[in-house]
């Protein structure tokens, strides 16, 4: 099977090691794979063009899997060329049938031509990740809008750009927030995140962590996974933070929580998890200690204030390590800059585990068939349904082989009455 020249990869002949690398991860989806024998029973997808916009990774192959089972025709558009898998998406192509426009570091200009290549298709369902798909539908490629059915989102950055379309009033369909989910931003966000980001850093530094500074820009879900970690490996870490509730949280579990002009003084890894731009700038890099690691664990490049970094430097040396450029200052200091800024987790290390994703691939592919299936929903930004996010918990209880007690009739009606309990 292959998705005839409706694709565009750096080698097709990838594709038996990229098969070997979708069936491990396979091994750690139980839920996702659930999902995959319901919908090839119940063909949800039948009819339906997706196009989506994510890390080509072997647990999107998973995903994508899944949703050719379900009739669904498919093409992939890599939302990071860094993190691309060349492998996993030859596999895609040769044995699912996926039109994939994808290869691994790619230029900005080949990223804009994969979207569109991947629009092509003229989808009625699209799967984002970021917002640049959602985007291109609304600027270059807006003659397609008018056919789809929704789209998906599956991060936060991306869920409040289409937020922000809409209060703008120029959202032209209905999306759908699958980052914004309890399981989600508990399992993926905070510990997937968390381990990942630590991941990436480490296996791009070799350094110890344990004793070292680390700074936590933004103590949302993510940030607190990566806070945990770091901590988890021995490390004093310092949180940042805009909002007093968050800070609140971090001063509460034992964090120190310090504005970003004090902790650069004193962090040795600084590591961005906001969603916003400019979290680190010209007058935090003139603070930070020689040898300071900078990393960015949000979904753009533009956390860390690259155009000032590189106007401080009087010497980049790219590559010093892979997935290290370093910038010498004026006064000899060196800043080490992870992943080229971009998220670290995906470009440095192999982002999350598998059994993370099975999680919330399993969700998002359970909202896709919702979307296929139901009633169209407004123009609007929606939340996916709670059952269907109760539905992803309980198959992976399911398949881990937990067990949960029930509530009695008793205890039901004591939680849906309002009288005072008689104990007699």
């Amino acid at each position: 099977m292959h998705a005839g020249d409706t694709y565009e990869v750096a080698d097709l002949a990838l594709a038996p090691t990229g098969g070997r690398r979708i069936a491990w991860a396979e091994r750690a989806m139980p839920a996702l794979l659930s999902v995959r024998d319901r919908f090839v029973a119940e063909r949800p997808f039948d009819g339906q063009r997706i196009t989506a916009c994510l890390q080509v990774t072997a647990e999107t192959a998973v995903l994508l899997g899944t949703l050719v089972a379900g009739g669904a025709q498919v093409r992939l558009a890599a939302s990071n060329p860094l993190s691309t898998q060349d492998d996993t998406a030859a596999a895609l192509v040769a044995d699912h049938g996926v039109g994939v426009y994808a290869r691994s570091g790619v230029d900005t200009e080949t990223y804009r031509r994969h979207l569109s290549g991947a629009l092509d298709l003229a989808p009625t369902l699209v799967i984002d990740e970021g917002g640049d798909l959602v985007n291109t539908l609304h600027t270059e490629r807006a003659e397609l809008a008018a056919a789809l059915r929704a789209g998906c989102e599956s991060t936060a950055s991306g869920v409040l750009r289409a937020r922000q379309m809409h209060r703008e009033g120029v959202l032209r369909f209905p999306m759908v927030a699958v980052d914004a989910t309890p399981t989600r931003r508990l399992v993926d966000n905070r510990y997937g995140t968390g381990q990942s980001t630590v991941d990436g850093i480490v296996r791009a530094t070799n350094l110890l962590l344990a004793g070292r500074t680390v700074v936590v820009a933004g103590y949302g879900q993510c940030g607190t996974g990566i806070a945990e970690r770091a901590r988890g490996l021995g490390a004093r870490v310092i949180v940042t933070e805009v909002d007093p509730l968050r800070a609140l949280d971090a001063t509460l579990q034992g964090y120190q929580v310090l504005p970003m002009a004090q902790a650069a003084r004193v962090g040795e890894v600084f590591v961005t998890a906001t969603g916003n731009r400019d979290v680190l700038r010209a007058e935090h890099f003139a603070l930070m200690p020689d040898g300071a690691v900078l990393a960015n664990a949000g979904h753009f490049d533009v956390e860390i204030d690259i155009p000032a970094l590189t106007d401080l430097a009087v010497e980049r040396r790219i590559g010093e390590r892979t997935h290290i450029d370093e910038y010498v200052l004026a006064d000899g200091r060196r800043l080490q800059l992870l992943a080229e800024g971009r998220v670290v987790n995906l470009t440095a290390a192999e982002g999350n585990p598998a059994s993370v994703m099975d999680l919330a691939f399993a969700g998002q592919a359970l909202t896709a068939a919702w979307l296929a299936t139901g009633a169209p929903l407004p123009i609007g930004v929606h939340p996916v349904p709670a059952e269907l996010d109760r539905q992803v918990a309980d198959l992976r209880l399911a398949a881990s082989d937990i067990h949960l007690d029930t509530l009695t009739d008793s205890q039901r009606a004591y939680l849906s009455s309002w009288r005072s309990a008689d104990p007699g």
